[in-house]
């Protein structure tokens, strides 16, 4: 997810079944990932041939992709360009783009304010600001401990990276694949938060598009699924994974 990293997800790898091998990813400009200058690298189909090359060094003919927010918009862009490769899909609040051409370029400029606002206060100060959207506001339900902890992390990115994210890779600038979802013909599990509002309206549609779909909306929650009932993500990918 933005201003996230592949830390996000150790806490289910010694939790999967032993027959699949955990890999995660830092997008481009998070975590331990470049973080370049030049907007160009951060664009969408850019991002997701950097993801196919990764497969290609790690050897991967077939991988299930599991990803969260902007890594779901990844993850569905890739199985989208290149399914072939693509065993299984997790989305989990993430959605095919925007179709409206008003609310695209409504969005757009609101990714080149927050982009802005990243470049004038720094990080740590967007961070704070990241946090305390009405998006992650269950999140404040947390122990305060894992809430600084995630703080923390997030404060770590590169602010060109995260600029540069928002400008490239943002909701506004990603391609409509509304239409192209229709054609995913391999099983998928999409997730959202019964509070997430938007995303449970999202995720609906989606498992109307997706034939292979399974949806499962996780009551008292918010946005990151995955943060907020760690356990019952952790039954839920691994009831779908017995399954395929």
């Amino acid at each position: 997810g933005f201003t996230g990293s592949s830390d996000d997800w150790n806490f289910i790898f010694d939790k999967l079944p032993d027959n699949f091998l955990p890999i995660a990813v830092d997008l481009l400009g998070h975590g331990q990932s470049d973080s370049p200058d030049n907007p160009f690298h951060y664009q969408f189909l850019n991002q997701i041939n950097y993801l196919n090359d990764i497969f290609d060094q790690l050897n991967f003919q077939e991988v299930i992709l599991a990803g969260y927010s902007m890594g779901g918009r990844a993850a569905l862009g890739y199985t989208i360009n290149y399914p072939s490769r693509v065993r299984a899909l997790i989305l989990e609040s993430a959605t095919p783009g925007i179709s409206n051409q008003d609310e695209k370029e409504a969005r757009k400029e609101n990714d080149i304010t927050l982009s802005e606002k990243i470049k004038q206060n720094g990080v740590d100060k967007f961070t704070d600001y990241w946090m305390n959207m009405p998006l992650f506001e269950t999140q404040k339900k947390l122990d305060p401990n894992k809430l600084s902890n995630i703080r923390r992390t997030k404060s770590k990115n590169s602010s060109t990276g995260l600029m540069n994210s928002l400008l490239g890779f943002g909701t506004g600038s990603m391609p409509d694949y509304w239409d192209m979802v229709k054609n995913i013909n391999i099983p998928a599990l999409l997730i959202a938060g019964a509070n997430d509002e938007k995303f449970v309206t999202i995720n609906k549609k989606l498992h109307e598009f997706i034939k292979h779909s399974q949806l499962e909306i996780i009551n008292d929650c918010g946005h990151n699924v995955h943060l907020e009932k760690e356990s019952e993500f952790v039954i839920l990918v691994n009831n779908f994974l017995k399954t395929l």
